[in-house]
């Protein structure tokens, strides 16, 4: 039984608090007066993956299911030999990565896929459906993988956790079925919106890439430069400026972002540049291209650009997005670009009144895509706040006195 913080988030002042009627203290928190708790290893029974050798993977037969595998990759490794049947996993199985890295593939995950063998470093977790509704006992987990982490061994990012330490852990139990299986919907169904709402965004996603990949295509369908397009150096269409040293600007009160190769990092007292322009590392992230038309100041390790006239800075800014900058690198070590070296890069420009409908169309889309962004985080926020509530028992789905008579054997 760990009882270090309690992991479902009520702070010290409110633990310390009156409880009011109907909740009581306990060593996850304060939670109802008629839920339980109970050790993982009462609600549950873990089996651990088996470790096949490398000599053993095939091209036919079972895939074998590893960490990446959960975590999106479809490279499979076969196995078509004997195995014990306790190891197979089926869609739809609650698995439990017991090593992995915080935050991404250590704990709980369920499988999406055909019949597979079960790798070392994963339980496969069956739930005893008498002692809990299985999809509340997801949702359980997931609130839970932080306080795992946090108790785990290993290094700061690569974590493990052992089979006697992982039936230990408590999870807080609404005594009844019916509540447990209101609050699991009420999760999974957000949960379903959050993932129907990033496939579209990844969706936008490819068809914004593919539009750009035509619009700024040079070449017509019989392979001929296209009627007023030009190939120029990129120094003929901008000048490189260098960033510089933010602090005697810096202030928390600064008018204008201080930007660097992975965007805003404070703000300033005065800017550096005050037109549209292209962003581009300078050392070290090279490869992401940043666009401002607002007045703004750089670090030293950021080129900014001096667009020429007559052509649109947005419509180079996705022109830079197609560029494989790390071809250009001029170090062996932390990869870096030098002014003259982006100045001396061919490219093919469209004629200027082109450039402002190709940069409005794909503006558009980003802007599209921008605000689904926005949309999708605002869902994960909502969704950690009902977890929060809901895992809790701070608000009930079902109100004890609609449950007499439904408790779980």
């Amino acid at each position: 039984m760990y009882t270090k913080e309690p992991f479902y988030g009520y702070d010290k002042k409110e633990r310390d608090s009156v409880i009011k009627a109907g909740y009581k203290q306990t060593e996850l928190g304060v939670i109802p007066e008629d839920w339980d708790i109970k050790a993982i290893g009462q609600i549950c029974r873990l089996i651990n993956g088996r470790g096949f050798k490398p000599f053993e993977w095939k091209n036919d037969g079972l895939p074998i299911i590893r960490i990446q595998n959960l975590n999106g990759s479809d490279e499979f490794n076969y196995y078509d030999g004997i195995y014990d049947k306790k190891i197979e996993v089926e869609n739809g199985q609650l698995l439990f990565a017991w090593s992995g890295s915080r935050g991404t593939s250590f704990g709980p995950h369920v499988w999406r896929g055909s019949l597979g063998l079960l790798n070392y470093h994963t339980w496969k977790m069956v739930v005893k459906e008498n002692e809990v509704d299985a999809e509340f006992f997801l949702h359980a987990l997931k609130q839970q993988t932080k306080f795992i982490e946090d108790n785990a061994h290993g290094a700061s990012a690569l974590v493990h956790t052992q089979k006697w330490e992982m039936e230990g852990f408590e999870v807080a139990l609404p005594s009844t079925k019916p509540e447990q299986t209101a609050i699991a919907k009420a999760l999974s169904d957000t949960d379903a919106l959050i993932q129907s709402l990033s496939q579209l965004i990844a969706k936008k996603r490819q068809i914004k890439q593919g539009a750009m990949q035509s619009l700024l295509n040079p070449y017509d369908a019989m392979g001929a430069l296209k009627a007023g397009w030009e190939v120029k150096k990129l120094g003929d269409v901008l000048k490189i400026g260098h960033g510089r040293s933010q602090y005697q600007v810096i202030s928390l009160n600064g008018q204008y972002p201080i930007l660097a190769s992975g965007g805003e990092i404070g703000r300033a007292t005065s800017f550096l540049y005050d037109k549209p322009s292209v962003l581009i590392g300078r050392k070290g992230t090279i490869d992401v291209p940043q666009y401002m038309d607002k007045p703004f100041w750089t670090i030293d390790t950021l080129f900014y650009s001096e667009i020429l006239k007559p052509n649109n800075a947005k419509y180079i800014f996705y022109q830079f997005c197609l560029i494989d900058w790390y071809s250009y690198n001029e170090a062996s070590g932390v990869p870096s670009l030098s002014a003259k070296t982006i100045e001396n890069i061919d490219i093919v420009m469209s004629p200027s009144n082109e450039q402002t409908q190709i940069a409005k169309i794909l503006t558009d889309m980003d802007t599209e895509i921008t605000a689904l962004e926005t949309k999708l985080s605002k869902y994960q926020k909502i969704k950690q706040g009902m977890m929060q509530n809901l895992l809790t028992g701070r608000i009930r789905l079902i109100t004890p006195s609609l449950q007499a008579g439904n408790k779980t054997s």
